[in-house]
């Protein structure tokens, strides 16, 4: 049965349609009233609310009214001198997502609405509260400043989780009730349990179904006829925290903590490149990925360069760029699915380009066994953390399929990672595997 605060909220909706236009514009400003229930801060005492939801559920819009609710003092709990930290992945999605995006901080605020200083990375509003960037690349950044409440923008990407997430609570010291909010999909990492599992915290689950009057008609139709059932539709659309399966053959925790901040010279790069099975096809990916071995003989996995809905060109080019950007030694390529077609993409790139040209004889999970046992030999560590390959890696089983499809980001670590430490280096060729 609906509660007061419902009926209330429903039928001052319903009343939009008999106001003029600026009465109705006024209302349909007013977060409090349009804003879905699980999109307000929860009531009593919190220190952590976290906010997990689907992709498109509205969850970023829910953590920029909140904050700029408080800077302008609709919410309570912050002054004047306000210090907020604001929190991303990288600076780039702490502006473009955060600040900048169509649910951001400036995109919503219809009145005081802060200025944004670039060559300060930080915010200004008209009552003197001010929120800085930040960046999980960068968790030293976080030392130092002290901050009232945070805005943590999808935890669960963050690349050295732990380390910035520290930093920040270190700093999250200002005023009575310090408080923070992390908006994320949902990734079983030790963080992400941890904090679900703490008593200071708030959990607000959040659909991307529930948000379907602000999204694109047939988006939700498609993906769910995609990823709907599966684990990883699960965990993207609907918001669940999903387990690892207990057949797989890689951890959140032991992925969690190869994790490695700083690494010494490399003396062999490759970029893996596992092409998709057909040409830009919707839902298709590219795998790339670059690895490294140390003089130690230890592999270092640097980068997840994937590319979803590319053409042949498009993923060709990436590949090259990342064997230019990392010095690497040559590109694996897998030929299975285009023989010949795949060098000669490549090659229209860059002719010059050194290709060691590899065929799968075997299944996905006997190949991917071997570098599993790598993992549990502490013979690979990840130089941050890799979300979308992690998710493949924790989801790969038995069948040679991860959430139901085929895992090619995954495929191209299993190719570098054999290149770099199974295989000698030999003399060009096509390998068999």
């Amino acid at each position: 049965m609906p509660t007061a605060p419902d009926l209330d909220r429903a039928w001052l909706l319903a009343q939009l349609e008999v106001f003029d236009d600026r009465e109705a514009g006024a209302l349909a400003g007013d977060w409090q009233l349009v804003g879905r229930p699980e999109q307000m801060p929860p009531s009593g005492e919190w220190r952590n609310w976290l906010l997990m939801g689907g992709r498109g559920s509205g969850k970023t819009r829910a953590g920029a009214e909140w904050v700029h609710g408080l800077a302008t003092g609709q919410f309570a709990g912050l002054g004047g001198d306000g210090r907020i930290a604001l929190v991303g992945e990288t600076f780039a999605d702490a502006r473009e997502v955060m600040i900048d995006g169509v649910s951001g901080i400036c995109a919503i605020a219809r009145h005081d609405r802060p200025h944004f200083e670039a060559t300060r990375r930080r915010l200004v509003w008209p009552s003197g509260a001010v929120a800085q960037l930040f960046s999980s690349e960068d968790p030293e950044g976080l030392r130092g400043p002290q901050f009232h409440v945070a805005w943590c923008d999808e935890l669960g990407k963050w690349r050295h989780q732990r380390e910035t997430w520290d930093m920040l609570q270190f700093g999250l010291r200002l005023g009575r009730d310090p408080r923070q909010l992390v908006t994320t999909t949902p990734r079983p990492t030790p963080l992400m349990k941890a904090l679900v599992a703490d008593p200071g915290t708030r959990l607000t689950r959040i659909s991307t179904a529930a948000n379907a009057q602000n999204l694109a008609r047939g988006f939700i139709g498609a993906l769910t006829e995609r990823y709907g059932g599966t684990r990883l539709g699960r965990q993207e659309l609907d918001g669940e925290l999903i387990e690892d399966r207990e057949d797989g053959l890689w951890r959140r925790g032991q992925l969690d903590a190869l994790v490695v901040r700083k690494h010494g010279p490399l003396r062999r790069i490759v970029v893996a490149v596992d092409p998709p099975a057909s040409s830009a096809a919707r839902g298709s990916c590219c795998g790339i990925v670059v690895a490294g071995l140390d003089g130690d003989g230890q592999a270092l996995v640097l980068h997840d360069g994937s590319v979803e809905n590319a053409r042949p060109q498009e993923w060709a080019q990436k590949a090259t760029a990342l064997y230019r950007r990392y010095d690497a030694d040559c590109i694996v390529a897998e030929i299975n699915q285009g023989g010949d077609m795949v060098e000669a993409v490549l090659r229209t790139v860059d002719a010059r380009l050194p290709i060691r040209k590899v065929r799968a004889t075997r299944g996905k999970w006997l190949r991917a066994e071997p570098v599993a046992a790598l993992y549990e030999q502490g013979r690979v560590v990840h130089a941050g953390h890799f979300p979308a390959l992690e998710d493949q890696m924790c989801d790969f089983g038995p069948d040679g399929l991860s959430s139901g499809h085929s895992p090619d980001r995954l495929d191209a670590l299993v190719w570098a990672l054999t290149e770099l430490v199974l295989n000698r280096r030999g003399e060009p060729g096509v390998r068999q595997l």
